[in-house]
């Protein structure tokens, strides 16, 4: 039998030895919990897609009760993050403005006032200067503000969970990043979800009319809009914005080591980021692609690639932290996409995929009810020819698109596979 006083001493050791254990799983567990804060998390991109692109909240309309929602959402998200209040009314920045429901309609006599409200939270490093990192929560709603691509929209909710509940949703998680990754960046950082782009960018313009912190600091803005699709095939991404600072295009290709990235050197486009850079800011802006669900009730939480997503992310991260190392980005100005002068006359009812690199216009969705959609169009075919006039690239086709009136016949050629076809194609 042990003795008394042994007994008591292997207890004693058999107490230190557990209290190592237990401090040392403890250990594991605080190192355990770090890593995982600073990671980027596709299930939270998921958690906030599904709730933003939900049928409750009704497609996020401007203006709309569900907008709203997802305002208070997102302000929730800002504040359990830690970031600082940075709207006029807390993280919010209301503001009204006139916009016809109708885009097509050009006359002033059906203006109707319109409120919108910016989420806007504020990382302070107590660094000279401030990165800006934003994307539009909006959508279009039911359809009654007629941007849809739907044969019939009126009344069905467009839930926009890529366009832009992916964007929103990677503002949140990098705010997330970047108030729990352990350590002082070299840049404040100003989270920013806009509302009113749809309508023509009302969010980001009024911001930079009105920002709330001096935008001579703000060393460049980075803009997600539709980052939800990646091809996991392809791993094509679109990067717009890179001729407005000199640093982009090699550092781009420097950090790079995941995705086939096509570039556009132009700080003007369809997105947020031209408010910006038509502030002298140098800006980028992420896109995954144009899909057949753009713009459409079918855009929904489902189909999101979250891990393709967290790719993304992770990749602008890294782009980040490699201009840690610069001095602040100097601005250039770009040339603008050559759009042409005149108005579109007619439409063809195609929607292009971007990320092609041709030759030809690759067909990414063709809407129905339209001239496409009529002539036998289907969504992977190529343009090749329209009119007698080869198409080569994007600007070809819209500047043959320009010449034509409704009613006009005219004849396409696709590529289908191996084969080329010829169709009637009537405006």
């Amino acid at each position: 039998m042990w003795s008394f006083r042994f007994a008591v001493r292997i207890f004693a050791d058999q107490n230190i030895t557990m209290r190592k254990s237990f401090l040392l799983a403890l250990g594991f567990v605080f190192a355990a919990f770090t890593v995982s804060a600073q990671e980027i998390s596709a299930e939270r991109i998921r958690k906030d897609v599904t709730y933003l692109a939900s049928d409750k909240l009704e497609g996020r309309g401007t203006s709309s009760k569900g907008e709203k929602k997802a305002a208070a959402y997102i302000a929730g998200e800002f504040k359990k993050c830690g970031l600082s209040p940075k709207g006029t009314e807390g993280f919010y920045q209301p503001f009204t403005f006139k916009s016809n429901p109708n885009p097509h309609d050009t006359s002033t006599a059906n203006l109707k006032e319109r409120t919108g409200k910016n989420v806007i939270g504020y990382l302070d490093n107590g660094a000279e200067f401030t990165v800006v990192i934003g994307g539009h929560y909006d959508h279009l709603g039911t359809g009654h503000d007629k941007n849809s691509l739907d044969a019939n929209p009126e009344g069905k909710v467009h839930n926009g969970a890529d366009d832009n509940a992916s964007g929103t949703s990677g503002v949140i998680e990098l705010a997330r990043y970047y108030t729990s990754n352990g350590r002082k960046e070299a840049f404040n950082f100003l989270f920013i979800c806009f509302s009113g782009e749809e309508l023509g960018l009302m969010g980001s313009k009024r911001f930079c009319e009105n920002p709330t912190v001096d935008l001579t600091k703000v060393n460049y803005m980075i803009n997600m809009d539709m980052i939800g699709r990646l091809n996991d095939s392809t791993k094509a991404l679109m990067i717009y914005g890179v001729g407005t600072a000199p640093e982009w295009v090699p550092m781009i290709k420097g950090t790079n080591s995941v995705f086939k990235i096509k570039q556009d050197s132009s700080g003007i486009g369809p997105s947020d980021q031209t408010s910006f850079y038509l502030k002298n800011i140098p800006v980028l802006h992420f896109f995954t692609g144009q899909h057949s669900d753009y713009h459409k009730p079918g855009d929904d939480a489902e189909k999101v690639n979250y891990t393709g997503e967290k790719l993304v992310l992770e990749f602008i991260i890294q782009l980040i932290d490699q201009t840690e190392k610069l001095p602040k980005l100097k601005f250039q100005q770009t040339k603008n996409p050559d759009m042409g002068r005149s108005k579109f006359k007619v439409t063809l009812g195609i929607m292009p995929d971007y990320t092609f690199e041709g030759p030809g216009l690759k067909i990414d969705g063709v809407t129905d009810g339209k001239p496409a959609a009529a002539a036998g169009v289907k969504t992977g075919d190529v343009l090749i020819e329209m009119g007698g006039v080869e198409i080569k690239k994007m600007g070809d086709y819209m500047a043959q698109l320009q010449k034509f009136s409704k009613g006009e016949t005219t004849t396409i050629k696709v590529q289908r596979g191996g084969e080329v076809l010829t169709l009637n194609v009537t405006f």
